[in-house]
């Protein structure tokens, strides 16, 4: 394994893990927000179980993400130097900002942690708000820098280096908006999904328990509008990957010939050699009007980039196909929990909570695909069409142990999130948790 490949290893590993923990820490918060609020509308004390619990759930989770977020921010300086030479002055202002929220974050949820009891109720409810924006933003800043790597602006580059520097420019770059909306619902969908999952199967073996019923509707209300809207971010994420990025809109479509009306590709099994799909099957002009809304544009295929400027298509292919059928799978879903909550039908059926329990990782499987369409679809470049990844990894030797060490740190950190994560779905099932203690 040489430097360059072990040092993409371990920046994918990191980042696998710490997407997760990210998601969660957007949306989870306001997961815990909703329950408090409707605890101090109502007075059930089921709102207020569910509040403290899902309020331990977050700051699990948000000590777990600020550990492998300082992690990825370390991993940038030392596997990527070239790249932060060049990006730090340019992005470095998103990730100070996101390092603000991120502050402001914190200090808010010590306050719910902690405040039960201690401070006036409403204030104790506005820290849980003000966690779920400020991990929104925080959020939105880190891809924000992550948007500029794939749309880069904000500076010329003159003889191999960044001259004339608009930190603004840089950071509210053509893709900031369509990234940062698509990532956002994401997290929503994701989490929610993976709550209401949960709850789900804690309901199917404890139906006396109300507790469950609430949580169930509170996250799949929430994971639903998500996942429904979801589909029609993709779609402007789409149209501006096709206008800025071709050979990763190309690569995710395996589509290796420039066409006219081209087809949606569905499913299929890509052969780089023979610049064909296997197996698949096409929807005519789909992509055209995906892609331009027209359904006889030109789609740019990967005849009209360079070979050596390929990025690995059957991996981007692989992850857009997953990521979109669980897409479909969480959306549809979604609509039907509205339809049956609109009419009071079939929601209490076994068949309805077993699926939402099966459908539990589809979201964080659907967030993990998508990355590596995003990550993966943008090589060779580390900074598109400016820096190759290649000419950006340090020239330091040994790579591949701290790799090596990263990934057994990971594995660690997660069983021990779980095992943390088990024993609050224990008590919260088995009642005997302080959580039915109320102040």
């Amino acid at each position: 394994m040489d430097v360059l490949l072990a040092a993409r290893y371990q920046m994918a590993v990191s980042f696998i893990f710490h997407i997760v923990f990210a998601c969660i820490g957007i949306a989870m918060p306001w997961l815990m927000f909703i329950a408090e609020y409707k605890w101090i509308r109502t007075g059930k004390k089921e709102y207020l179980t569910l509040s403290k619990a899902w309020s331990r759930g977050v700051a699990i989770f948000f000590a777990v993400g600020a550990v492998s977020g300082t992690v990825l921010s370390f991993e940038l300086g030392l596997l990527w130097p070239k790249f932060m030479e060049h990006a730090g002055p340019i992005i470095g202002m998103p990730f100070s900002w996101e390092g603000t929220a991120f502050f402001l974050e914190a200090i808010a949820l010590g306050i719910f942690l902690y405040g039960w009891n201690r401070v006036n109720k409403w204030v104790h409810l506005a820290s849980g708000v003000t966690v779920g924006i400020a991990g929104v933003i925080s959020g939105i800043f880190v891809i924000s820098a992550n948007s500029w790597m794939n749309s880069p602006a904000g500076f010329e580059w003159v003889n191999g280096k960044a001259i004339n520097i608009d930190p603004f420019k840089a950071m509210f770059n053509k893709g900031w908006f369509e990234q940062a909306l698509h990532m956002t619902l994401a997290a929503f969908a994701s989490t929610c999904f993976a709550v209401a999952g949960i709850h789900a199967y804690l309901h199917l073996k404890h139906k006396d328990n109300p507790v469950h019923r609430i949580a169930l509707r509170i996250a799949l209300s929430v994971g639903s509008v998500a996942a429904i809207l979801q589909p029609f971010s993709g779609d402007i994420s789409a149209k501006h990957v096709a206008k800025y990025q071709p050979a990763k809109l190309a690569a995710m479509e395996s589509l290796f010939k420039t066409t006219t009306g081209a087809p949606l590709t569905v499913g299929g099994i890509p052969d780089t050699a023979a610049r064909e799909v296997n197996y698949a099957i096409h929807l005519p002009k789909l992509l055209s009007f995906l892609a331009h809304g027209n359904f006889n544009a030109k789609v740019t295929g990967l005849d009209q980039i360079e070979r050596k400027n390929w990025p690995p298509v059957s991996i981007v292919h692989y992850g857009f196909q997953i990521m979109v059928l669980m897409g479909i799978l969480m959306a549809a879903t979604g609509a039907l929990h509205l339809f049956f909550t609109f009419t009071r039908r079939y929601r209490d059926r076994r068949w309805w909570f077993r699926w939402l329990a099966l459908l539990t990782p589809a979201g964080f499987i659907a967030v993990e695909a998508g990355w590596i369409v995003t990550e993966v679809g943008r090589q060779p470049w580390i900074i598109y069409g400016i820096l190759r990844t290649s000419e950006s990894v340090t020239p330091m030797p040994g790579i591949q142990y701290s790799f090596y060490l990263v990934t057994l740190i990971y594995i660690g950190l997660s069983a021990i999130v779980f095992w943390l994560m088990s024993r609050q779905i224990q008590a919260l099932q088995s009642g005997n948790d302080n959580l039915y203690e109320h102040d």
